[in-house]
């Protein structure tokens, strides 16, 4: 694919250009030189990173405590990332996309993360929803379903969660059974990231009836049009943070799915949706960086102008390292996050370091979080500053898209397989 050269920093800047990134690929050809170990971003990664920051300062952080307070979908800024061709990443430019990459996904999950992590979910839970398609549509389904994301600035959801089945996605109850042409779905989903906004569903539902057949087989997936009769959205949840995301259960009343619409064929839902995570547990990593990076930024400011006995109370040990622990945290959680979106752009599998990444960058973000109402003191536990809402906001990223434990049980196994394969 050929890179074409985006333009100026100041002209990207402007965003007022529908798509000014779209159809410019940050190709994984373009993404390291290949002359060797190189931490620099290209200009156009650079170019990127900038525009995703000044939308995540000028536009996200401003509103966040309104939102926050608010709970109300941030319709605005998603309709802003669509009209500069970043709400939708990951989606190749055979479909419209922009084509940017886990990597040019995760630089700007990180910077509008600075602003506002329910901003990042809400917006790009898009990315979450649109993966199984990219990894199991046929030319049909993507050209219909990735193409709407593109054609307008609607929402997706990644419908899988049950309420007796989070991390254990083998324990999901929602029934698919096939009538001639048409699958008929029955079944309770819930935490639902976008359900009230999205027009379409992921849905992975179990086709086999047989309670003892193994998860890799026992499962379908389905892209479900969010009208379809049967379909009753719940209402919005009142959650500890990210609050201006839409979280919803979905219901499933003799939902009737054309056969059109199963993701590769019967029984492979589980690996489409599991396959899924690879491609965007980096940029949940990135968007822990973005809000821990904001935590110490806060905390810093405050620091150097807040006074104890006499002098900044950045002066004092005891805060100069905790700062200091901060900053580790953070830096360390940013290389492997990047490490994770490389592997995968570099066309290679990329579990184990997508664990780590989400692992280490979300227990980061909490620690930091706290860290700095910590440092603030008494103003850390007002909502008139912004570090407590930085602390609950934070609590989610060790929970979605696999919780820390579920990540050290894959990073386990990871292990495990390496040392097989290395004949040790």
């Amino acid at each position: 694919m050929a890179l074409r050269k985006i333009g100026k920093l100041s002209r990207i800047l402007c965003l007022n250009n529908r798509h000014l990134l779209a159809a410019r690929a940050f190709s994984c050809s373009s993404t390291l030189q290949s002359n060797g170990l190189n931490f620099e971003l290209n200009e156009l990664q650079q170019d990127l990173q900038q525009l995703a920051r000044k939308l995540g300062r000028e536009e996200v952080a401003p509103n966040a405590a309104k939102y926050d307070a608010s709970m109300d979908f941030p319709m605005e800024i998603v309709k802003k990332m669509w009209d500069v061709g970043i709400l939708n990443p990951l989606i190749s430019e055979k479909y419209g996309g922009p084509e940017l990459g886990c990597l040019g996904t995760c630089l700007i999950a990180e910077e509008i993360a600075w602003g506002c992590t329910g901003v990042v979910t809400a917006a790009l839970g898009n990315s979450l929803a649109s993966s199984p398609v990219l990894v199991g549509g046929n030319e049909e389904q993507k050209k219909k379903y990735l193409g709407r994301l593109i054609d307008e600035p609607l929402i997706a959801a990644y419908c899988v969660t049950e309420p007796g089945a989070g991390s254990d996605v083998s324990g999901l109850k929602t029934r698919a059974e096939k009538k001639g042409d048409e699958w008929v779905l029955n079944g309770q989903k819930m935490w639902i990231t976008g359900a009230g906004k999205a027009s379409w569903f992921f849905v992975l539902a179990r086709s086999d009836p047989n309670p003892k057949a193994s998860a890799g087989k026992a499962f379908t997936g389905f892209v479900v049009d969010a009208d379809t009769p049967g379909i009753t959205i719940g209402r919005k949840e009142v959650n500890m943070g990210q609050r201006c995301s839409d979280t919803r259960g979905v219901t499933f009343e003799d939902v009737r799915v054309p056969k059109e619409n199963v993701l590769t064929k019967e029984g492979i839902g589980f690996k489409i949706a599991m396959a899924s995570f690879d491609k965007t547990r980096p940029p949940v990593a990135a968007g822990a960086v973005g809000l821990a990076q904001r935590a110490l930024d806060e905390a810093l400011k405050y620091s150097l102008e807040r006074k104890t006995f006499g002098t900044a109370i950045i002066n004092h040990q005891a805060v100069a390292f905790m700062l200091a622990d901060m900053a580790i945290g953070i830096e360390t959680s940013r290389q492997v996050m990047l490490r994770a979106a490389w592997e995968l752009d570099q066309g290679r599998k990329n579990t184990y370091y997508a664990s780590v990444a989400k692992a280490i960058a979300s227990e980061t973000a909490v620690k930091c979080a706290a860290d700095a109402v910590q440092i603030f003191g008494g103003n850390g536990f007002n909502t008139e500053y912004p570090v407590e809402k930085l602390f609950r906001d934070s609590k989610i990223l060790q929970i979605y898209e696999g919780t820390t434990q579920v990540q050290k049980l894959i990073i386990s196994r990871e292990i495990i397989s390496r040392l097989k394969d290395s004949g040790l």
